[in-house]
């Protein structure tokens, strides 16, 4: 039987490594854009690297959140995030609009 996964939000780096130092298997996070979680901190494309290198040498996972609801100006800066972020090795994106996709 597949156990289920603990997915906690972490809403700076700080709370993604407490929360993975405390049993989550997984976290999620957003960046300084394109998260509905605005006061949350948020992270850095670095804060993003390191907190992923982290979970990963655990063998845990992080999920980006891009959970706006984009207007057609957003949409060329998010494929612009999107690369910017690629590099870094996240296991998924959580989006909340298809047009992300």
């Amino acid at each position: 039987m597949k156990l289920p996964e603990l997915l906690a939000p972490a809403g700076d780096l700080e709370k993604l490594k407490i929360a993975l130092h405390y049993g989550a298997d997984s976290v999620y996070i957003g960046g300084k854009d394109f998260s509905l979680r605005f006061f949350a901190g948020n992270f850095t494309t670095e804060e993003m690297n390191e907190g992923i290198a982290f979970a990963h040498q655990r063998g845990k996972k992080v999920y980006v959140a891009l959970n706006i609801i984009p207007h057609n100006e957003h949409l060329s800066k998010i494929k612009d995030y999107l690369k910017e972020i690629s590099p870094l090795k996240a296991d998924g994106l959580i989006v909340s609009d298809p047009s992300v996709l």
